[in-house]
């Protein structure tokens, strides 16, 4: 039963879907998840450098 229902759906799928993005971005600034990226970068190159230093530091 499912076989035969299946081209139907798959048919039928692009006209369920939501219109098409209109193509104009408007850019007004820093999104709340471009900040946070650059902190989780920035926080990821702290840690980084920061456990680098220790085990130099513990090797002399």
């Amino acid at each position: 039963m499912l076989l035969r229902i299946l081209p139907l759906l798959v048919l039928a799928n692009p006209l369920l879907a939501a219109a098409p993005h209109s193509g104009v971005v408007i850019h007004d600034g820093f999104e709340p998840s471009d900040v946070a990226l650059f902190a989780a970068a920035c926080a990821g190159v702290w840690l980084a450098r920061r456990s680098m230093r220790a085990r130099f530091r513990r090797k002399d």
